[in-house]
């Protein structure tokens, strides 16, 4: 089995995959002050209360056989690398990092500043659908990654994430609450809250619509159609059944880029951590 695990600036989504298919998954605060030791405690005590993982084992299965992650936080790379030295030291670990293999070519004016998981989505974007492709990830920030029909990521947009948005209208407007994050049951608001209710949902899927569209056009300008555009990320089921461009809903597409990272990188010497090997 396989652990993935993807590092975000608000939630640290973790998967288990038993050859391809996701059968365990959690979602936890991302805390980056927090310390190998203790994110070895919080990951044992997950995998140990996990039915599924116990079954696993208990049928006969090897328990964790590998690691890959990604994060687009520095702190917590750092204490994951550690965490994976010091606890799973005999468990190849694969982290995404200028170095590893993703067959991703980014073609970006400083490929460096891109964040890992938008590669990995990218990358699995193109293994389950093929290019040309956007993915629209809702997470702190809402990214949208546009990838060429070769495979090659060319670029995107990065706009404020759904829950930034409404924290900073409930600081900034003395009126206005903090909302429940739901659809609302109308577009015409009869109160504060189905207003707010509406202008988050019905205004991010306008924004989604309208730039999805725009980057489809420039992807593609002879046919704009061609371009398939998937959703993921923690958020995304609050918008996308209003959101008519969305073509699939993929919510573990960071974890399966990681596990296709994974598989590029350990198939020919599958003892050796990657980034324990030479380059």
């Amino acid at each position: 089995m396989l652990l993935a695990i993807d590092v975000g600036n608000t939630n640290t989504v973790l998967g288990i995959f038993d050859g391809e298919q996701v059968i365990e998954h959690w979602r936890i605060a991302t805390v980056p002050d927090r310390t190998a030791d203790e994110i070895a405690v919080v990951l044992r005590g997950l995998l140990e209360q996990s039915p599924v993982i116990k079954e696993q084992v208990d049928g006969g299965g090897d328990g964790i056989s590998g690691i890959a992650l990604c994060s687009t936080v520095p702190s917590v790379l750092h204490e994951m690398r550690e965490m994976c030295r010091r606890y799973y030291r005999e468990i190849p670990a694969v982290i995404v990092e200028p170095g590893v293999k993703t067959g991703v070519p980014v073609r970006m004016d400083n490929p460096k500043e891109v964040g890992s998981d938008r590669i990995m989505n990218s990358l699995a974007a193109v293994h389950l659908f093929g290019g040309p492709a956007i993915v629209v990830d809702f997470g702190t920030s809402t990214n949208f990654d546009a990838v060429s029909a070769r495979g090659e990521f060319v670029g995107g947009a990065l706009a404020p994430g759904i829950e930034i948005s409404v924290d900073a209208l409930s600081r900034r407007a003395a009126q206005l609450l903090k909302v429940e994050l739901t659809r609302p049951p109308r577009v015409v608001g009869k109160n504060t809250v189905e207003a707010l209710q509406s202008g988050i949902v019905y205004g991010f899927a306008g924004q989604v619509e309208g730039i999805a569209r725009r980057m489809a056009r420039e992807l593609a300008p002879e046919n704009p159609d061609a371009v398939t555009i998937i959703a993921t990320g923690g958020l995304a089921p609050l918008v996308i059944n209003e959101v008519s461009v969305i073509d699939a809903h993929e919510p573990w597409l960071t974890l399966i880029g990681l596990r296709l990272v994974f598989e590029r990188n350990t198939a020919p010497e599958i003892g050796v951590p990657a980034t324990d090997r030479p380059r």
